[in-house]
């Protein structure tokens, strides 16, 4: 059963790395997908970032906790946002030593929760959320939405991206505040002057 899940897991790693293409990168793993938007980041920094997330998941797919299902990364600038949920501290704390590790790492947000999802309906109460959040979102600031990435734990949702336009990212938090059974919302994005 081991073999199975080992094999499962780097099938989803070698997916994870054919999604990243030079135009617009498509970053997936651990269950959230992140596409960074043209315009407001060079190519440079957008290679680095994908390099320290393929770089990421690979230390947490050695891991014994599974840390690559159990925990979704963002990276930006170098900034890596880590979200998700574990059964205990020490996983938490071996979750950050490993990102820690890596090359290009300029800061780690750490936004772990450690507990259980207790039933089935808290899961899908999370992506339900999730799922209005884009949606809303995608309706208050249009394709420009793309440059965000969402992720909700708990009723906590979490934004992450980088935008020029304050007026847009208090547009899209308005419209998420909305969704029913939003706790909180926790703001990660870069706000860059043009």
């Amino acid at each position: 059963m081991k073999k199975i899940s080992n094999l499962v897991l780097y099938f989803s790693f070698l997916l994870f790395l054919h999604a990243c293409s030079p135009a617009n990168i498509l970053a997936t793993g651990s269950g959230s997908a992140m596409v960074i938007a043209e315009g407001e980041r060079s190519m440079g920094s957008v290679v680095d970032d994908a390099t320290i997330k393929v770089n990421i998941a690979a230390k947490f797919i050695s891991s014994e906790d599974n840390l690559f299902v159990n925990i979704s990364t963002t990276v930006l600038e170098g900034r890596v946002l880590l979200t998700g949920l574990v059964d205990n501290q020490e996983i938490r704390i071996d979750a950050v030593r490993r990102v820690w590790e890596v090359d290009g790492v300029q800061e780690v947000i750490n936004e772990i929760q450690v507990g259980n999802r207790e039933s089935l309906k808290e899961y899908a109460n999370d992506l339900w959320i999730n799922t209005q959040a884009k949606g809303l979102a995608a309706k208050a600031v249009g394709l420009r939405v793309v440059g965000y990435n969402f992720e909700t734990i708990q009723g906590k949702v979490y934004i992450a991206g980088i935008t020029s336009k304050p007026e847009q990212l208090e547009a899209l938090i308005d419209a998420v505040k909305t969704v029913k059974g939003v706790k909180e919302i926790v703001n990660y994005v870069i706000i860059v002057e043009k």
